[in-house]
């Protein structure tokens, strides 16, 4: 089953749990897949939809800090959930070590030894961790490693 198939299941049980919060953040979610959609012409695969997810969550942090700041608990814990529904959708995210164990691959496969080599490596390690892993922590591993 699709990824986006599965969302779609995932709303149809809130709809009969009449789980309104949950289901709101579904619809915003399938919203977000369509228009995407719609914007590419395409019918999206898992990877985007990943991507789509991964871009709302994080919006959601940043939301989430902001409220923070401005001391609005109630926005604060509303996007919280947001934030743990849509994490339902992404798959097991990785240790710092196996991040690192991953960049240390892709530099000795892309034979990469300065800075000027990071575009190269960050698109092959962006091809495998997608969703898996935080890319900008990614990308300061890898800039740690060829010493940026």
């Amino acid at each position: 089953m699709s990824l986006k198939q599965r969302i779609t299941d995932d709303m149809k049980a809130a709809m009969r749990s009449r789980d309104a919060a949950r289901l709101s953040c579904i619809r915003m979610l399938l919203a977000a897949i369509k228009q995407k959609e719609i914007d590419d012409r395409v019918e999206l695969n898992d990877t985007d939809v990943l991507a789509t997810v991964e871009r709302l969550v994080k919006q959601r942090r940043e939301s989430i800090a902001q409220f923070q700041a401005a001391g609005r608990r109630d926005l604060v814990d509303a996007e919280t959930f947001e934030v743990d529904v849509l994490t339902g959708y992404l798959p097991q995210r990785l240790s710092e070590g196996e991040i690192a164990a991953d960049v240390a691959t892709a530099v000795a496969e892309t034979g990469a030894a300065t800075a000027r080599d990071m575009g190269k490596v960050m698109a092959l390690l962006k091809m495998r961790l997608a969703g898996r892993a935080d890319m900008s922590t990614v990308s300061s591993l890898l800039k740690a490693r060829l010493g940026r």
